[in-house]
């Protein structure tokens, strides 16, 4: 690999310069790969250009990015399954007894449980982030205001409880594009240490925990303490002037009429790719495990050694396929109706699919011109590792805060913290922890971020007041974790 020197650090500076000015990520890591196969080609226009389309193609060649890829549009397919067959309908319903229950036996708890129930539909959807956002803002949106609970408050739990979920659950899209950037890096078993590495991500867990006292204790703190005092004083579910964002992509998806809501609808399709995915890493790493103890300690060793790409695949095209059945021996769907859906479902996740495309582009070009490793070689005698974890953290944080996007984070940074983190001597756990981790505040964080953005449609919620009102909790979850990466750095380097 030729020494590209300070122009391998241009690209993703660039990358991230230009998603800042014009808010399109697409635009600035399609630049960012061009630019970077203009300097490898010696600044050569015609054979840069040619270089940067044959580079988005090369990444079919990883059989790994190629699963991830496919998976990201199937997951489209299930999800609008699921919706179609009334079956989050359905769940939500049982739930919604439980509140009625639950208030009929300790009457003015209501207003706690439905929020719990809340940030509970958010974690048991972990399979995708929009979909989590849009569900716990639709249905819970009338009980909120039946019980005047404020819209800023229903759109915080609907963005609280769905990143952070999904990425401390990687059975979804989330860990299948995180295990492709880390194959990037050349990291062997990437499904064991993306696992390893959810014990040190701390933003994503005091995000859950912070929530849950929230709800719990009701004591709110800023903005959000004086939403809920115009809510229960004066029943104006948001501030005079303020203007709800409503968008027909929450009603894009309807139900079918005239059938049942049933939870199993959705429990069903969505426990199967959960079980499937241990399941399917047992299978493809089964051969690789030369030894072992007992039964229990070969199939220990086969998750460890499975390939995650492959059994994220084989998860979600096994749960679409109990989905069907289920579905069709229902009635509730016909053959050309799942195709329909299942074309319709894949086109919704297309942006995601190509995001994940580019970002592995990135990868791939900031590994030819050595991007991590001479960031990690000039870092080397003035920075400390013990503070290289807060480090990325931090930077992570204001490249989602500005782009308003995590993956976008993830592809940027972990390209070069890992090269650092292997420079320094630091644990690769930790440092991938803490570029993920980053990612998320900053995202919570960021008024430009798709996630935030959903959760006030979903709501209808203001969204600068969502933001506002969000900012003091995603702040006390960011500054602690930034300690704590600072007592780990200096504990385990």
């Amino acid at each position: 690999m030729d020494d590209y020197g300070f122009l391998s650090v241009l690209p993703p500076v660039i990358a991230i310069i230009l998603a800042l000015r014009t808010k399109q990520v697409y635009i600035a890591l399609v630049f960012g790969i061009w630019f970077s196969w203009l300097i490898i080609n010696d600044w050569n226009f015609l054979t840069g250009t040619l270089a940067t389309i044959e580079g988005l193609v090369n990444v079919f060649k990883s059989e790994g990015n190629t699963r991830t890829i496919i998976f990201s549009a199937l997951v489209g397919a299930l999800l609008l399954f699921i919706q179609y067959s009334r079956g989050v309908e359905g769940f939500v319903n049982q739930l919604n007894k439980l509140i009625q229950y639950f208030e009929n036996k300790h009457s003015g708890y209501s207003r706690i449980m439905v929020q719990l129930l809340a940030m509970l539909t958010g974690v048991v959807l972990f399979v995708e982030t929009s979909i989590s956002s849009l569900t716990v803002g639709t249905l819970y949106r009338p009980v909120f205001d039946k019980l005047k609970i404020p819209r800023e408050k229903l759109a915080y739990i609907a963005d609280s409880s769905s990143s952070p979920t999904s990425i401390l659950i990687p059975f979804n899209a989330w860990g299948a594009f995180i295990m492709g950037l880390l194959l990037t890096q050349n990291i062997e078993n990437p499904f064991r240490v993306m696992l390893s590495s959810i014990a040190f991500n701390f933003y994503p867990i005091l995000a859950l925990i912070i929530l849950f006292i929230v709800i719990v204790s009701k004591r709110d703190i800023g903005q959000m303490r004086k939403a809920e005092k115009r809510t229960l004083e004066t029943g104006m579910l948001m501030d005079e002037g303020s203007k709800p964002m409503i968008s027909d992509v929450i009603t894009s998806y309807e139900p079918k009429k005239g059938i049942k809501a049933k939870s199993y609808n959705m429990v069903v399709p969505l426990l199967t790719m959960v079980i499937m995915m241990p399941v399917n890493l047992a299978y493809t790493g089964w051969s690789k495990v030369e030894s072992s103890n007992s039964f229990w300690d070969h199939v220990t060793k086969a998750i460890g050694n499975g390939s995650g790409s492959s059994s994220v695949l084989y998860a979600v095209i096994t749960s679409i396929i109990v989905a069907m059945i289920l579905y069709r021996s229902q009635g509730i769907m016909k053959l050309k109706e799942m195709v329909d859906l299942t074309l319709k479902g894949i086109s919704e996740l297309m942006p995601l699919a190509i995001l994940m495309l580019l970002a592995f582009a990135i990868g791939d070009a900031c590994n030819e011109l050595g991007t991590g490793q001479f960031v990690a070689n000039w870092s080397k005698d003035w920075l400390s590792p013990q503070f290289l974890p807060a480090l990325v953290f931090v930077i992570s944080s204001f490249i989602a805060f500005s782009t308003g996007t995590s993956w976008g984070t993830f592809a940027i940074m972990l390209a070069i913290s890992i090269p650092m983190a292997n420079i320094h001597g630091a644990e690769v756990t930790l440092v991938i922890a803490a570029t993920l981790g980053g990612g998320i505040f900053g995202d919570h964080c960021s008024p430009i971020s798709d996630t935030s953005i959903i959760s006030s449609m979903a709501s209808a919620s203001d969204h600068i007041d969502h933001v506002r009102t969000q900012l003091p909790y995603a702040l006390i979850g960011g500054f602690i974790t930034t300690a704590l990466y600072l007592i780990l750095g200096f504990a385990l380097i």
